[in-house]
């Protein structure tokens, strides 16, 4: 007989390690700190043993049970037959102080569960989910372990509502976005996907430490219109044991409060991975449009004079961008954009004399070709940072190499801004030299304020976006609003790299040969 202290020691013993078997069991429910919001992950005998989850916050249902699982090519799906093994538990109550950011630190304060799982393709401890509930909202992802190449098809993951709420779709991270409810969401909506389920309560769904796994949008189920399913771009094959990101569920009473949590999205990635950021400097920055050594050096003295940080030179300082010929080694000034000269290292060290950095823009056409050649190159330069431009996006693949991309970068004191449809799920948190990405709405859109508005309260929940923001340029009078407008944005939308003078250049800089119609001097 097993002695009375035995089994305390063992009980104990299992306590502490926050390991449980639960093999009776199939279900699993987590709490969050404050106990207002709870999950519930299930088992279903009655549909296949399949596995569900649910979410409630202050006794009203956020999500009703919603499926869980994947579809693999050559294999079947992994969603039913499924058993409880065990649960791991443990609490996190801390903080972390950013490089930069929206606060000087941020609260980490979590419970978390690891739910492993048994089914025959994948035997005990080999499939696993993470379920962490915050104050703030829920998320979860999978984990799979294999010795051999999985390749997922489709995410079976589910976002169940019981009515037809309220949301701000978009399909596309540059495009509009259109008050709508879940019913009518589509094919691809966009993350952060913002719903109102009634004044006092707002969600946001996305995901959240994407860095090489296919992105994740939202389409409406075919089946059912209140169901939100996740929708990949592309198969992903994995050769060994992975992880999915996280998909989250943030929960707050206004949309303002959703937009102050935003730092829940950086809680899902990983810390700091770099030793040294004493370069890695935020700043404000004006465009350089002429693509001139007069342009360049306008430019520098307007933001020493006005203590703007960067001037950046955009597309056509080494080529049309979008040929593949163009080298970015080397200055040669595109001739349809501009008559140049462009002396570049004499511009960098007139910048250097007065404390005004310079940033690059490179087309996704010669990063791919060049990028290794390129950082130790603009890093001897004394360059500051690169904008990456027209970047591939979506596919495992290229959320891969773009990620990559970010971490090269660090290895040569370089920052980062990713234009276009790249949007962000926390990484600037791992490697800060990411400082900003655009995937929004930005001014050269000539975005209206009542859109600029709603992307404060969708769009921005994600992390930083580049706004392009432009002050003098006629388009501000004619279709955005006002001056007045113009400079709320740089103080609403967050940014570490701030354009301010998207379209727009100092009194003493020469006309570009392609300038807009009215292209306004800084006064």
């Amino acid at each position: 007989m097993v002695k009375l202290s035995t089994l305390l020691r063992l009980s104990l013993f299992t306590l502490a390690s926050g390991f449980v078997l639960i093999a009776h069991s199939q279900n699993a429910v987590l709490y969050s700190p404050d106990q207002k919001t709870t999950v519930v992950f299930k088992i279903d005998a009655q549909k296949k043993n399949s596995v569900f989850y649910s979410v409630s916050n202050n006794g009203e249902i956020i999500l009703d049970e919603s499926p869980l699982g994947f579809e693999f090519e050559n294999q079947k799906a992994l969603q039913s037959n499924l058993r409880i093994v065990s649960v791991q538990r443990k609490s996190i109550n801390t903080f972390w102080k950013p490089v930069y950011g929206e606060r000087k630190q941020y609260p980490d304060h979590y419970n978390e569960m690891v739910i492993q799982l048994e089914e025959s393709i994948f035997p005990k401890g080999k499939f696993s989910i993470t379920f962490r509930v915050y104050d703030e909202g829920v998320a979860f992802k999978y984990f799979i372990q294999t010795n051999k190449p999985v390749t997922i098809s489709k995410e079976l993951t589910g976002f169940q509502f019981d009515k037809d709420d309220t949301s701000w779709i978009t399909h596309r991270a540059q495009a509009k976005y259109i008050k709508g409810s879940i019913s009518k969401t589509g094919i691809g909506c966009e993350c952060p996907y913002v719903l109102e389920m009634n004044p006092g309560k707002y969600i946001a769904l996305g995901e959240a430490q994407l860095v090489d796994n296919p992105r994740m949008k939202f389409d409406r189920s075919e089946k059912d219109s209140l169901l939100l399913l996740a929708d990949l771009d592309g198969n992903a094959v994995y050769d060994s044991s992975f992880s999915t990101p996280w998909r989250y569920l943030m929960i707050a009473d206004s949309p303002g409060k959703l937009l102050e949590n935003d730092y829940f999205i950086l809680n899902l990635n990983a810390p700091n991975a770099l030793k040294d950021v004493s370069w890695i400097k935020p700043g404000k920055v004006i465009r350089e449009v002429t693509l001139t050594t007069a342009g360049g050096k306008a430019c520098i003295d307007f933001a020493a004079k006005h203590h703007l940080q960067y001037i950046e030179f955009d597309a056509g300082w080494y080529g049309p961008e979008n040929e593949s010929s163009s080298d970015a080694t080397a200055v040669h000034v595109d001739p349809a954009r501009s008559p140049g000269p462009l002396d570049l290292q004499n511009i960098v060290n007139y910048g250097r004399s007065k404390n005004v950095g310079v940033i690059l823009y490179v087309n996704q056409k010669a990063l791919t070709k060049q990028l290794d050649t390129i950082l130790p190159l603009y890093h001897s330069w004394g360059i500051k940072g690169i904008k990456y431009g027209f970047v591939d996006v979506g596919s495992r693949q290229a959320t891969d190499w773009l990620h990559e991309a970010v971490r090269k970068t660090s290895k040569y004191k370089l920052m980062v801004d990713i234009h276009d449809e790249y949007r962000p799920t926390g990484y600037s948190r791992t490697y800060p030299n990411l400082l900003t990405q655009e995937g929004i709405r930005g001014d050269e859109e000539s975005t209206d304020n009542h859109n600029v508005l709603i992307t404060i309260f969708t769009r921005m929940i994600a992390g930083a976006g580049d706004q392009t923001n432009c002050y003098f340029t006629p388009r501000v009078d004619e279709k955005m609003g006002s001056h007045a407008s113009q400079m709320a944005k740089s103080i609403c939308i967050y940014s570490p790299w701030q354009f301010i003078y998207w379209y727009d250049r100092p009194e003493n800089s020469p006309r570009a040969k392609k300038a807009e119609p009215v292209q306004q001097h800084l006064l």
